[in-house]
């Protein structure tokens, strides 16, 4: 089976927050969060939602691969910000764009959702004998922050990003995967949670907001990332010198830099795009690739390392051949 990236497309809302716009109601500075985070910027919805976002990029991506609505056999949406429990987000893209004879699946597995979806389509598209499948990451944080913390407000964005693949071409290779899960540690960042409203059962009493212990966050990603790369590239027998492009999830610069000099990778294998939208979740790795295809930093022929981490605890890491 094949795994032809066939194309790739982002989409932000209008709104842009910077740094300043921040310092307008919490205790924080523009050189503070810049120094300890990279992030200068971040989109945040105004009329957008995570279903618009997401649809927005589903246009795109057939209008670049030529392909209609008809064609496509699935829809996977990773996301933890859907405006709706039900509908999925999945499925209110595929009514939007026409798509009606296709399987429609969200994926929740937060900041590590996109990957993971990568790896649901390849699983899914090998079973049912699909061919074209779409892989949308979409995220709508600002609606889940306590816009007053800022251990986490200064960290997010909005925004969305995705891929269109043709499961039946003789160009492209999903060459190799790994995921962690540390469940025991979920609760050192957790977001959203609902009560129980029913009759029968003790109201839960709790936080919506976005919460993280970042010291323990980063004392995971720091441990585990590094031996995800490490040993998914000991799987696929490659040498760290002949991966072209690592996309990392957009977490916090000081993050991802610690992690890639730990598995030795130059400056320029890397990039990073944090300074623009700042964190999107599950959004992130899909935004940043679609960028780089843009701008002929990814070609065809290029292995490209994904490499995502967050809630759960959960870490993933997946390398294709573009």
């Amino acid at each position: 089976m094949g795994f032809a990236i066939i194309g790739s497309a982002l989409a932000t809302p209008d709104q842009v927050v910077t740094n300043d716009d921040l310092t307008q109601f919490m205790t924080t500075s523009d050189e503070w969060i810049r120094q300890r985070t990279g992030i200068e910027r971040r989109h945040v919805v105004q009329t957008e939602t995570t279903e618009s976002l997401a649809t927005d990029v589903a246009h795109q991506l057939l209008r670049k691969s030529g392909i209609t609505a008809d064609e496509l056999d699935l829809i996977l949406v990773a996301t933890m910000s859907p405006t709706y429990t039900m509908p999925s987000v999945a499925a209110t893209v595929a009514g939007a764009i026409g798509a009606h004879n296709v399987m429609s699946l969200d994926i929740g597995s937060a900041c590590t959702g996109f990957v993971a979806a990568l790896s649901a389509a390849r699983g899914l598209a090998t079973v049912r004998n699909d061919r074209y499948v779409m892989v949308i990451g979409a995220e709508v944080l600002s609606k889940i922050l306590d816009w007053h913390d800022r251990s986490t407000a200064i960290l997010f964005g909005d925004g969305a990003g995705g891929v269109l693949l043709d499961m039946q071409s003789a160009h492209g290779a999903y060459l190799g995967e790994r995921f962690i899960t540390q469940g025991q540690d979920g609760q050192k960042l957790t977001a959203g949670l609902t009560g129980n409203h029913s009759p029968f059962a003790v109201p839960i009493d709790g936080d919506p907001y976005f919460r993280m212990d970042g010291h323990a966050v980063y004392n995971f990603v720091v441990k585990t990332a590094p031996d995800l790369i490490t040993a998914l590239l000991a799987q696929t027998h490659t040498d760290i010198t002949d991966v072209d492009v690592v996309v990392f999830h957009q977490a916090n610069q000081r993050m991802v830099e610690q992690l890639a000099n730990k598995v030795g990778l130059t400056a320029a294998q890397y990039p990073f795009n944090m300074d623009e939208y700042g964190n999107t979740a599950g959004a992130s790795e899909p935004i940043l690739f679609a960028e780089l295809v843009a701008s002929g930093r990814i070609r065809p022929g290029d292995k490209v390392l994904f490499c995502a981490f967050g809630g759960g605890l959960t870490a993933g890491a997946a390398l294709i051949e573009y």
